[in-house]
């Protein structure tokens, strides 16, 4: 793609992201939940759980996120270490095929965490998941193990198992929530990294938005054009790329006409 015609399409999505990035956005966006509490540990387990869910249509994301904050007594952090997860019947269905079963794994695997470590993001900090090419998917292989010791096995309801092709999208999402700071959506909460190491929630709507402005070629949306989708964002503003986010995504949930995109 050509420099001017790069220029062009930053252009564009700075003014989509200015226009999507507002408190607006907040209201109809699972960010919300973690975004009501203020003690770090529960901000975790709310984003990380509220991300995990995010699949599917967003008014009932939010709505089984109210379920799970009501499950835990809007007390996530004291629900998590107490152990009260417990009693809740295997079945009980929390969001499409996320069950209590799936909740409980995962419950007991950030509690594995929190008892050596004061939060995720200590864990991320103690693990050094800065220092490493791709920091969310070395997070996510180390909360797999931790998982895994407590549980068992792995569970693919909580954390995604194949790390070489898996775009990560619902924990980029919640990495986003968490180490960003923008003040007016992200929180920024996390030092365990910094957000030019975030790398882009891809989903179908952001995929093809970015192909419409031939930001990528690749059909696929695995990890490879997460890569490469971020390495071009990165260009357009190195220490924030995944500001981007809500340009690409606003403009694919709002089925905006590709034509009006200025594709090169």
């Amino acid at each position: 793609m050509k420099t001017d015609e790069l220029l062009q399409i930053k252009e564009f999505l700075d003014a989509q992201a200015r226009r999507i990035c507002n408190t607006d956005f907040i209201t109809a966006d699972p960010v919300q939940f973690p975004r009501r509490f203020h003690q770090l540990q529960d901000i975790e387990i709310v984003a990380f759980l509220s991300a995990t869910i995010a699949w599917g249509n967003r008014k009932m994301i939010c709505s089984n996120c109210e379920k799970m904050l009501a499950l835990m007594n809007h007390d996530p952090f004291r629900y998590v270490m107490d152990g009260a997860f417990e009693d809740l019947p295997d079945d009980l269905n929390i969001h499409r095929t996320f069950f209590a079963r799936n909740f409980k794994n995962m419950l007991r695997g950030l509690r594995h965490i929190y008892s050596r470590h004061a939060s995720l993001n200590d864990f991320a900090v103690a693990n050094r998941i800065c220092c490493h090419e791709t920091p969310s998917w070395r997070l996510v292989e180390l909360m797999q193990r931790e998982f895994a010791e407590v549980n068992g096995a792995p569970d693919s309801r909580c954390l995604p198992m194949n790390l070489e092709q898996t775009a990560l999208k619902r924990v980029n999402m919640a990495l986003r929530w968490l180490v960003r700071d923008d003040g007016i959506v992200d929180m920024g909460v996390w030092n365990a990294i910094k957000p030019s190491q975030l790398f882009i929630p891809l989903d179908v709507h952001v995929g093809n938005t970015a192909r419409s402005l031939g930001l990528i070629t690749r059909r696929a949306n695995d990890k490879r054009t997460v890569l490469e989708l971020t390495e071009v964002l990165r260009t357009m503003r190195p220490s924030d790329p995944v500001l981007y986010d809500y340009a690409l995504f606003g403009i694919g949930v709002n089925h905006e006409n590709p034509s009006s995109l200025p594709v090169s």
